[in-house]
């Protein structure tokens, strides 16, 4: 049973940020109000796509806290990469500092790239679990820089 409370609270903690950030820009956001570049998707896709990648995160993390392979180093990277997709919403919709969220999800991808290969050195599944996390992001990265050259 400990170990279903330790999955539960690694997967609720990335959900729970995200759905409060959702919250602080969802009067903020105009997605659909901008030129957007090719293949950018729908504004369903992106909540139920976020969902996966915070639950695949918090799996990852409940992975290595369940094996104790969760110390601070790999907290530091974790919550440090947490905080810097957190505020990337915050920047990019609230602020609509489009240039500067293109310099700030670049961040995101390297400190997801350290993150990747610390959770892999400690546990394969944990680090191959967040691979997709990268793949998204970096196209988010496109649809940034894209969205900021066709809005400016």
């Amino acid at each position: 049973m400990k170990k279903v409370l330790v999955y539960i609270k690694s997967i609720l903690i990335p959900v729970f940020i995200g759905g409060i950030v959702g919250l602080i820009i969802s009067k903020n956001i105009d997605y659909s109000n901008l030129q957007k570049p090719f293949l950018a998707p729908p504004s369903i896709l992106f909540p139920i796509v976020w969902t996966i990648l915070y639950i695949l995160m918090g799996i990852s993390v409940g992975i290595l806290k369940s094996k104790n392979l969760f110390d601070s180093s790999t907290g530091k990277i974790y919550y440090t990469q947490l905080i810097v997709n957190a505020l990337w919403s915050i920047f990019f919709f609230t602020f609509k500092w489009r240039l500067f969220s293109f310099f700030w999800i670049i961040l995101l991808i390297l400190l997801v790239i350290s993150m990747i290969k610390k959770f892999y050195s400690k546990n394969k599944i944990s680090g191959l679990l967040q691979i997709p996390y990268l793949i998204w992001i970096i196209f988010a990265a496109y649809l940034n820089l894209g969205t900021y050259f066709l809005n400016k």
